[in-house]
């Protein structure tokens, strides 16, 4: 979460609250990469809590800083279209999700190599928290990332997932358009309080 060391605490500890009583909610296993996402923001939350407190302890920083960053590039374009998949029941929608996993893990895998090749630096702008990491072609990388993230959500049969995606993906822009600087840090924050609609979702079902 941008702002500071202690919106993002409060924020992965209220988004832990609501992934376990999003877990509580499912009947069954199908369901639980879904219920998941949550947890897996909450973890993304604490972490950048680390990178804001740890500014001037360079080893923690440095873990920190490559955590958030495998999580928000690496993780996510790979969970994603993965989580879908499992509770979809159309066939011609799991074929879509079916590609876009492959897709969303070829992406993942190369971010990653990216991540672990070239350093990435993590510094204050604004009250937010820019990331600097390079790799080669990066608008038509995003727009993938896009496509398997937002296209995933919007691919599935499920209307809140259609809902979550849309407003994901009007999040995406906001962030982009205002914070360019700061945009994944920002967009996570955004993507944050979509979880309510995941434990929606789920309850529902």
């Amino acid at each position: 979460m941008c702002f500071s060391a202690t919106a993002s605490f409060v924020a992965g500890g209220a988004l832990a609250v609501a992934g376990v009583a999003t877990l509580a909610q499912t009947k069954n296993k199908k369901q639980i990469p879904v219920a998941s996402m949550p947890l897996l923001f909450a973890a993304q939350q604490g972490v950048e809590g680390i990178v804001w407190s740890s500014f001037g302890v360079p080893a923690l920083h440095t873990v920190a800083t490559y955590a958030y960053t495998i999580i928000a590039n690496v993780v996510w374009p790979i969970v994603t279209p993965l989580a879908l998949l499992a509770i979809e029941r159309d066939v011609h929608r799991k074929n879509m999700l079916r590609a876009l996993s492959v897709i969303g893990t070829a992406l993942g895998m190369y971010l990653l190599y990216g991540i672990m090749v070239h350093p990435v630096l993590s510094y204050i702008v604004n009250c937010s928290i820019g990331y600097t990491y390079y790799y080669p072609y990066p608008y038509p990388t995003l727009a993938l990332y896009v496509l398997v993230t937002c296209g995933s959500c919007l691919v599935s049969s499920h209307r809140l997932m259609n809902i979550f995606g849309i407003v994901l993906l009007v999040s995406f822009i906001i962030a982009a358009w205002f914070y360019i600087q700061t945009f994944f840090s920002v967009w996570c924050f955004f993507s944050a309080i979509l979880s309510g609609i995941v434990y929606v979702h789920v309850r529902s079902k």
